[in-house]
């Protein structure tokens, strides 16, 4: 799951860091995230993994947040991957 995220990350994301070179819980926002950008990021995961993201910027602080948020709205299952 979080390779999946870090993929749309890279694609919407516009980080001037490579994603590959963040640890999973570093502050995306901190890394150059914009606002813009999280809305992107937020659309393609929610196209990835079939969920809608209530709105909450939290979810997009870090990788880590990110896939805690997903693996909440599609359950356990597909979190182990």
């Amino acid at each position: 799951m979080k390779q999946k995220i870090r993929d749309i990350l890279a694609k919407h994301g516009g980080l001037p860091t490579p994603v590959d070179q963040l640890a999973d819980d570093a502050d995306l926002y901190a890394a150059g995230l914009s606002s813009f950008a999280s809305v992107q990021v937020m659309l393609g995961i929610e196209d990835a993994f079939d969920v809608e993201f209530p709105d909450n910027r939290k979810s997009f602080q870090s990788i880590d947040a990110i896939t805690k948020a997903v693996s909440g709205l599609v359950g356990s299952t597909e979190a182990a991957e």
